[in-house]
């Protein structure tokens, strides 16, 4: 009987483990800051979510009229960390970072573009 009871125990845990589905989801975070001298550069973030939809943010010039704006950098370091910071929170993982540096010339102006790839698990449990 005690034979009998734990087969049928081991059984139903069974049944509960395969009955519970884990989906991958993906989100995408990109950030693309100009290093375009003068201030005429246009930074900006860009959050595509698990179901397509996009959300921009504004990002801060690298450059000023005066040269390199370090408080621009700074800024910039700041509202990306809060908002990895916050899907992360709420379960996201970092899965990957890629960096990408585009620049026509040796001096001339250019974009800094980096690709974040978040993974979460949905685990829908069903019976």
């Amino acid at each position: 009987m005690k034979k009998t009871l734990f087969v049928f125990a081991l059984s139903i845990l069974a049944f509960l483990n395969a009955s519970a589905q884990a989906k991958q989801k993906f989100m995408q975070i990109t950030t693309i800051e100009s290093a375009v001298g003068g201030g005429f550069g246009r930074s900006i973030m860009v959050i595509t979510k698990e179901d397509g939809s996009q959300e921009d943010r504004g990002l801060e010039n690298l450059f000023s009229l005066t040269g390199m704006n370090l408080k621009n950098i700074k800024s910039n370091e700041s509202n990306i960390l809060q908002v990895l910071r916050t899907y992360t929170d709420q379960g996201w993982k970092l899965q990957s970072t890629i960096p990408l540096t585009l620049s026509p010339g040796q001096n001339g102006p250019g974009i800094f573009m980096t690709r974040y790839l978040l993974t979460t698990e949905d685990v829908k449990k069903g019976f």
